[in-house]
């Protein structure tokens, strides 16, 4: 099985970019997309000729975050949501049941710019990690997305510039070893241990073209189902949106 995760940074730009080319090429049974900031009613033409089961989970907010999961074969169950409307009502976090494991599709709030939604990423960590651990009772979990966090230095091509910018604060990152530590394996990580490959470029000072890079998406699996991945890739060369797409390749 192979499971693609991309945050498209907007559907309707990501078409015009080629990211059904890349559908089309790299052919995942599961696509999970965020910052998609389109609802159930406008969802672009192209997206409906890939030949997969569509779910939307949209924000109130028109034109704002969202998930969006592409699907070859029905999960078993399908749910939108951590729990809390004040999470849920960015249309943030979409969960697909499968026989063997959980599957959680999720953006992660961003800090912004002089931190004021700090507090709001954090307390939105700590519910995320409660939900992923009552699912983890039943069975594995798989939780991947844009976690918006360079969780240590390899993981941020320049982190001495960066350190109380949002994304690699100390309180972001101390946040992420704590979701890890409640038995979670950050999966790129495990496969890969070499310095320079990231996930996300700033559009601004050919930062792409630079390497000048973060990797702030995430594969997350329970430790207990590591037997079961066979490799956690970064597509960097794939363009389409400031982010690149993730592949998880399950035995």
């Amino acid at each position: 099985m192979k499971i693609m995760s991309w945050n498209v940074n907007g559907l309707r730009a990501a078409i015009k970019n080629g990211i059904t080319d890349v559908l089309q090429s790299e052919n995942p049974d599961i696509v999970l997309m965020q910052e998609v900031k389109v609802d159930k009613i406008n969802i672009p033409e192209e997206i409906h000729h890939l030949g997969y089961k569509i779910y939307i989970n949209s924000a109130d907010k028109k034109g704002y975050s969202g998930t969006m999961a592409l699907t070859k074969d029905d999960p078993v169950k399908y749910s939108e949501g951590i729990g809390n409307p004040k999470f849920d009502s960015e249309g943030r976090t979409q969960t697909l049941e499968y026989e063997n494991f959980y599957l959680i599709n999720s953006y992660f709030p961003n800090s912004q710019h002089g931190l004021p939604r700090l507090d709001f990423k954090l307390e939105f960590n700590k519910e995320i990690l409660a939900y992923m651990d009552r699912l983890k009772e039943k069975k594995p979990v798989i939780v991947t997305g844009d976690f918006n966090v360079a969780h240590q230095e390899i993981d941020i091509a320049r982190p001495k510039g960066n350190e109380k910018n949002p994304g690699f604060t100390e309180e972001e990152r101390n946040s992420m070893t704590e979701i890890l530590s409640h038995g979670y394996v950050d999966t790129y990580r495990y496969f890969h241990k070499e310095p320079g490959h990231y996930s996300w470029w700033s559009y601004r000072f050919n930062a792409r073209e630079k390497n000048i890079g973060w990797r702030i998406d995430y594969f997350v699996a329970s430790d207990n189902f590591m037997d079961h991945i066979e490799d956690s890739r970064i597509l960097e060369n794939v363009t389409g949106s400031d982010h690149a797409p993730l592949e998880l390749l399950i035995k």
